[in-house]
């Protein structure tokens, strides 16, 4: 599992310019979800944002978690995080989970995220053409992968 993660002042998300999910202070977690997934990539993925302490502390460094502040998190499937572009120009999703194997994927990571906040999870709308709008605070932005936990 991958995730791109973007410390927050605040994040949208709309769908045909209907807004669907907002957050205020938090972090945006585009996810994507890789073929070989499963629940221990998902478990790790959702614990390590829950974790990360990539907020600020009350002077200004950061060293606070979303368990920590009590913080949100506003999480959006994004496939496209598996392309490849190793051969020519155009990318390869073949990496990505197809959506059939994806959604059910991605609804069971944001079931873990609810569960490791201890409270709801806002999302995108899986599968649809969504306008993703935030502003970055630091800017603070994060690569993850479940396959390079190292």
């Amino acid at each position: 599992m991958r995730a791109l993660v973007q410390r927050v002042l605040e994040a949208s998300v709309a769908v045909d310019g209907a807004a669907v999910s907002s957050i205020g202070v938090a972090l945006l977690v585009l996810a994507g979800i890789g073929v070989d997934d499963g629940d221990d990539d998902l478990r790790w993925m959702a614990r390590k944002l829950v974790d990360l302490r990539i907020l600020d502390d009350g002077t200004g460094v950061m060293n606070r978690s979303l368990r920590e502040t009590g913080g949100s998190i506003l999480a959006v499937s994004q496939f496209t995080l598996y392309g490849s572009i190793r051969k020519g120009n155009r990318p390869s999703w073949s990496a990505a989970a197809p959506p059939d194997v994806a959604r059910p994927r991605f609804d069971a990571f944001v079931r873990e995220l609810s569960t490791q906040l201890g409270g709801p999870v806002a999302t995108g709308v899986f599968g649809a053409h969504m306008q993703v709008s935030l502003v970055n605070n630091g800017p603070v932005t994060l690569w993850l992968d479940s396959r390079a936990r190292g």
